[in-house]
């Protein structure tokens, strides 16, 4: 089995975030980055998948030459190559064009995602890839199994669960629960640094978005202490000053 696994390299969620140019780009300076956490999920399923010469991992990721040390580290994870499309991720279509391009002749059989990155939540990149290469695309696995050509993936609805059975080749954009993410070991992290990285140059899309400017959430306001044998007052800060009721 031939797998592709799409990588993004996002801020580490215990930094804290600023930004620059009068808010229109995140500040970078000093900021830890790491594999998108659902990205790992999908990477480590994918090695499993491929274990025992039963196939070969590659992973690609649309990013500057700053993502390389991700890069690596999904390598040292156990992928067996990785391509970097040498562009600025500017967004998700933009992304999803040079992931369509790179696999359209590669005959990848399992297209993998995340279910979405940490930075910008916008579960999009699995659907357009999907819709750019005509093959099924299914988001928000929660399980996937591989039989033969066919794979089978359940995910999570209003009120229960789906269960989909679609041909391969196709893509699918996993969650929480497909597989747990990897430590690279000693071996591993050895191994990283002679795998091959290829660069490629990237695709002209067309500007269908722009960020204009980012915004922080507004603070947390000071807390109101009730008393339990007030429920009364409760129910009026309740509807009057938060209204939520």
């Amino acid at each position: 089995m031939k797998i592709l696994v799409c990588i993004s390299n996002v801020p580490d969620t215990t930094s804290k975030i600023t930004f620059t140019n009068d808010n229109t780009a995140p500040n970078t300076a000093g900021l830890q980055y790491i594999i998108n956490p659902y990205d790992e999920i999908a990477l480590s399923k994918a090695i499993a998948l491929a274990e025992g010469g039963q196939g070969t991992v590659t992973v690609i990721n649309v990013g500057e030459a700053g993502t390389e040390a991700t890069i690596r580290k999904a390598l040292a994870t156990g992928a067996d190559e990785a391509v970097r499309v040498d562009a600025a991720p500017r967004d998700a279509w933009f992304v999803a064009n040079q992931i369509a391009h790179y696999a359209k002749d590669k005959q990848f059989d399992l297209i993998l995602t995340g279910r979405e990155s940490i930075d910008y939540n916008g579960v999009q990149v699995a659907g357009f890839v999907g819709e750019l290469l005509d093959i099924p695309s299914v988001s928000t696995a929660k399980k996937l199994e591989i039989n033969g050509t066919t794979a089978t993936v359940e995910r999570e609805i209003e009120g229960g669960k789906e269960v989909l059975s679609i041909p391969l080749p196709a893509v699918v954009g996993t969650a929480e629960g497909v597989a747990e993410p990897r430590i690279p070991n000693m071996r591993g992290i050895m191994s990283a640094r002679t795998k091959p990285l290829s660069v490629v140059e990237a695709i002209e899309v067309p500007v269908l978005s722009r960020i204009v400017r980012y915004e922080l959430p507004e603070p947390r306001g000071a807390v109101t202490l009730v008393d339990a044998a007030e429920a009364e007052k409760l129910l009026d800060l309740l509807h009057n000053k938060a209204r939520v009721i």
